[in-house]
C-alpha cells in the first residue's frame, strides 16, 4: 500500500499506477444484502434459478455494488495521511463495461489522475479499474473525487 503524507507527494504521483488490491470473491450473500439495502431485487441479481437461464448464465452483481466496493479495495492500495479532513465529493465517468458474475473474483487498480487547487484545499481525482479475474473487460471504471482540506 502507498501512503501519502503531503499534497506534494500526491502531485508527484499524478499518472502513476499505485498498485493493485487483493482479490475479492463476489458471493451471492453480498449481492442479496446489497439488494436488501437498496431495494433493487431485479431477478438478474437475486433469483439464482431464473438467472441460470438468463443472458449471463447466472446472477450478476449490481453495478452500484461494484462501485461501492471501491473504498474497500482502494484502501488496500492508497492511504491518505495528509493533514486535515478528507471528504468524498463525487464520482466521474463511471462505466460498467462487463457484467460481474457472482462467484467471480475482482481487484482494483488505482492511479492518481489529478491533484488540483481549490479555494479550501486540494481536489484529488483517483482512477479505479475493477478487474474481473480471467476477463479482458473490467467490471467497473470510475474516477473518485476527494476533497482534501487542510487543518
Amino acid at each position: 500500500m502507498r501512503t501519502f503524507t503531503s499534497f506534494d507527494e500526491l502531485s508527484d504521483a499524478i499518472g502513476e499506477e499505485l498498485g493493485t488490491s487483493e482479490w475479492l470473491t463476489i458471493e451471492q450473500e453480498r449481492v442479496d444484502r446489497f439488494a436488501d439495502a437498496t431495494g433493487d431485487h431485479q431477478w438478474i441479481h437475486v433469483d439464482v434459478e431464473r438467472a441460470a437461464s438468463g443472458p449471463f448464465g447466472g446472477t450478476i452483481a449490481h453495478g452500484y455494488l461494484t462501485l461501492s466496493l471501491i473504498p474497500l479495495l482502494g484502501a488496500q492500495v492508497l492511504a491518505l495521511d495528509t493533514p486535515g479532513a478528507k471528504l468524498n465529493y463525487g464520482v466521474n465517468k463511471v462505466r460498467f463495461p462487463a457484467p460481474l458474475l457472482v462467484g467471480s473474483r475482482i481487484r482494483a487498480h488505482v492511479s492518481i489522475a489529478s491533484v488540483t487547487d481549490i479555494p479550501k484545499g486540494k481536489q484529488l481525482i483517483a482512477h479505479h479499474t475493477i478487474e474481473i479475474e480471467g476477463q479482458e473487460k473490467p467490471a467497473c471504471v470510475a474516477e473518485t473525487v476527494v476533497l482534501l482540506l487542510p487543518n
